[in-house]
């Protein structure tokens, strides 16, 4: 009995794993979610990150401002600009239909009522319809790296300064 507890406590904790939003990682082999970077020239970068459908835009977005600094910190510079930013957002509608009367064997039982004919098979009253709306956002953004003093541009960031205050708010893989 002790077993089947520990395999039921073992088989909740690795599905509540899998039921997270996106942490800060690196997207690879083991994961299509995560960050990546392609170097454009030789202090220009191009940044994305992708999140799951449990990771909100504001966290992707987030996570993409981080990594933009990080990179130019690891480059050696002290400032980046941001030239060009875009976030996506794939929305997508899926849905289930069941009925009472399905065995787990997948087919569907039906009756027939003198009265009335054949019920519980594609009958609106009987079929049970779940919908509802995934969202995936995806983050890209094409940064220029640049050491020295910052001009008044908005969209020029100061690296070390972007780590320190997001630093808390980015979760890190367990």
């Amino acid at each position: 009995m002790m077993r089947v507890m520990m395999s039921m406590l073992a088989a909740a904790v690795i599905l509540g794993a899998c039921a997270e939003s996106t942490p800060y990682q690196r997207a690879g082999a083991d994961s299509r979610y995560g960050f990546s970077e392609q170097q454009i020239e030789s202090n220009r970068y191009m940044v994305q990150f992708a999140g799951n459908s449990l990771t909100d835009r504001q966290a992707v977005e987030t996570f993409l401002l981080y990594r933009a600094a990080e990179l130019t910190l690891e480059q050696g510079y002290d400032h980046f600009t941001i030239v060009r930013r875009d976030t996506d957002a794939d929305r997508r509608v899926t849905g289930t239909v069941g009925s009472p009367f399905r065995s787990h064997y997948g087919f569907n039982y039906r009756y027939y009522h003198p009265r009335f004919g054949w019920y519980g098979w594609r009958d609106p009253f009987w079929d049970d319809v779940n919908v509802r709306e995934i969202t995936q956002y995806h983050a890209m953004a094409e940064i220029q790296m640049g050491r020295g003093g910052r001009e008044g541009d908005p969209n020029t960031f100061n690296a070390g300064e972007v780590v320190r205050n997001l630093g808390p708010n980015v979760r890190q893989p367990a």
